[in-house]
């Protein structure tokens, strides 16, 4: 493992040396496209699963009786993971340039084959589903190996209710290539060759975003109403995008019989609805205490009664202008994490050393930044889209919270590694807290400490406050398309009324803002994956307050709870930490550190000169 680089390193001055960013290597998933080990591993992956198919529909509940179910299981495990070891390659692949129509076509064809095999196992959750409550809990409780899976089957059994009869599941399944799944294709290709106009010059949508956080007002408002133009321009399309696949769930959410918008999220996120309804509650009850109260002292920085829009996230006018090199972030996040645990960096290492991580920005390259986990038996890839910023050092620790999240989750199997969303941010936020306060305790300077703390309250502002209110906007808009189908203007309207409650009155709307909903990916991928954000913040704000409260061996109970992956529900793995979502204080307390951090600024003595 390296060793962090000294503090001083931290205060260089900015320079650009992105010629050495990181790129993938896929190879240890598959050499080629047209690799031989790809085409030998999607070969037997259908000839297993029509094996499978064979073997064990219509048997299931006999196999259960005789103590034969896991045989099944492993099988199915082992199946799940060279067909996800297929998608994750042929997906990697498109992401590091979606205009480059041979990986477009890879992975249209890729996914094709994936779910034409898989179109003959739907019946194995189905049939397990069917086997009395009874008969599985005895099968579990007389053989030790099967019951390893208990949680899996926990987990199984909740869907049981929304279940369908097997052919019209597998008509589900089979129509997803040509619905969602066709949708999302066509927006993220469409976001990815869009052009934003500045100065003559056209930037791709990250190189117009990031010119909103730049510190010239007339960059940032330039940046803005390139973004509005070509949005705008757009609109009719991600309206309809919009339209269909919020239609497309509420056929899907009415077949299966859930009765509100979000249980279907809820149920993937295995958290109870009055958990989010609670978390949405009590940070829309924090907006005046939070968001409202920051932005007019944010202003007040800045000279002026109201922010514009494209101020909301700008620095602070005296802020420093450093741009870490790739170096510098790494040996940062790296020296954090080791300081909070050497074993979390050592697990972080491989992912520089051994070409896990792409960072460059580059024409077609998706845009934001993900940690992809594929499968077990492989290891994860970070995508990140690196410019230099503070802002980017804080998303490479982001996303590395995720990789290593996965990676120790990893020997669960490939049935119970994934990780409920709720849970999966927990490592993400919590390495982003560490690297801040590494950071922070660095920092001497006055000013540029008070313009790290509201840095950082920005973020938070941005994964909790913002982070519901998307998930405000999304309930409103799949609630208004049941009625029947929405115009861009009322979507606008929506949005507008949205983010005035959430922003508050020191943000002025300007005109061109109404359609910024049009380029988060969340919405379109992901319905109401938001509230998972601000789930996580809340979640890492109260387990680092106990951190501090008591440190010792926190880290060994941390690194346990990473390792649980999907294997616990969250009031299991929370407990250790005398932590409850279900307790409205848990909400309580995870917000009260924003608001620390603001009360930290409003009492500083450059609170009237920042």
């Amino acid at each position: 493992m390296t060793l962090p680089r000294a503090p001083e390193a931290l205060s260089q001055k900015g320079h650009h040396q992105f010629d050495t960013l990181p790129v993938w290597d896929l190879t240890d998933l598959y050499p080629a496209n047209d690799a031989p080990e790809l085409k030998a591993d999607l070969a037997q992956a259908r000839r297993e699963a029509e094996a499978f198919e064979a073997d064990y529909k219509g048997r299931l509940c006999g196999l259960a009786r005789s103590n034969g179910l896991l045989a099944a299981i492993t099988r199915m495990e082992a199946l799940n993971d060279v067909t996800g070891r297929i998608g994750s390659y042929a997906f990697l692949q498109y992401v590091r340039n979606t205009q480059d129509p041979d990986s477009a076509k890879f992975l249209g064809d890729v996914t094709q084959a994936l779910t034409d095999l898989s179109s003959g196992l739907i019946f194995f959750a189905l049939e397990l589903n069917r086997i009395d409550d009874a008969v599985i809990a005895a099968a579990l409780d007389a053989d030790p190996a099967l019951a390893r899976y208990r949680p899996w089957f926990i987990e199984l059994r909740k869907a049981k209710p929304y279940q369908l009869e097997d052919r019209v599941e597998e008509l589900f399944h089979e129509k997803s290539v040509t619905g969602a799944s066709a949708w999302n294709r066509l927006f993220d290709e469409t976001m990815a060759s869009l052009k934003f106009e500045v100065d003559g010059e056209e930037l791709n949508l990250e190189g117009v975003l990031n010119l909103l956080s730049d510190r010239d007002e007339g960059k940032r408002k330039a940046g803005f109403g390139a973004l509005s133009k070509t949005l705008h321009g757009n609109g009719r399309l991600f309206t309809h995008i919009t339209n269909v696949l919020a239609k497309d769930k509420e056929i899907s959410d009415r077949w299966h019989g859930f009765a509100d918008i979000a249980d279907s999220r809820h149920l993937d996120n295995s958290v109870e609805r009055e958990v989010v309804d609670a978390l949405q509650a009590a940070v829309q009850a924090a907006y005046p205490r939070l968001s409202h109260r920051y932005y007019a002292m944010k202003a007040k920085w800045f000279g002026k009664e109201q922010l514009n829009a494209w101020d909301r996230n700008a620095p602070l006018p005296d802020s420093d202008d450093r741009v870490f090199d790739w170096e510098t972030a790494r040996t940062t996040v790296m020296g954090a994490y080791a300081k909070f645990s050497p074993e979390l960096a050592r697990v972080a290492e491989p992912f520089f050393a051994k070409g896990w991580i792409d960072a460059p920005v580059k024409a077609g390259k998706s845009p934001g930044a993900f940690a992809h986990p594929t499968v077990p038996s492989a290891h994860p890839y970070l995508m990140l889209n690196y410019m230099g910023k503070a802002r980017d050092v804080m998303t490479l620790a982001h996303e590395l919270g995720h990789g290593v999240h996965q990676v120790l989750a990893g020997p669960q199997g490939a049935l119970m590694a994934p990780t409920p969303l709720t849970l999966a941010e927990t490592a993400s936020v919590f390495g982003e807290m560490l690297t801040f306060r590494s950071m922070l305790e660095q920092t001497t300077d006055k000013r540029q400490r008070f313009t790290m703390l509201a840095s950082k309250v920005e973020d938070m502002l941005n994964t909790v406050v913002r982070q519901i209110a998307f998930y405000s906007f999304e309930r409103e808009v799949h609630t208004g398309r049941r009625q029947g189908e929405l115009k861009t203007e009322q979507i606008n309207e929506i949005w507008l009324k949205v983010a005035g409650e959430s922003l508050g009155p020191s943000i002025r709307l300007n005109e061109g803002y109404d359609i910024f909903w049009a380029y988060v990916p969340h919405f379109i991928h992901s319905p109401f994956y938001v509230y998972a954000y601000a789930f996580g913040d809340c979640l890492v704000n109260s387990l680092y307050a106990q951190y501090e409260k008591a440190p010792e061996g926190f880290a060994e109970r941390y690194l346990e709870l990473l390792r649980a992956g999907g294997s616990k529900h969250h009031s299991e793995l929370l407990r250790p930490f005398g932590l409850d979502a279900r307790d409205p204080q848990f909400w309580t307390l995870g917000l009260s550190m924003i608001e620390r951090l603001i009360d930290e600024l409003a009492a500083s003595d450059l609170n009237e000169t920042a």
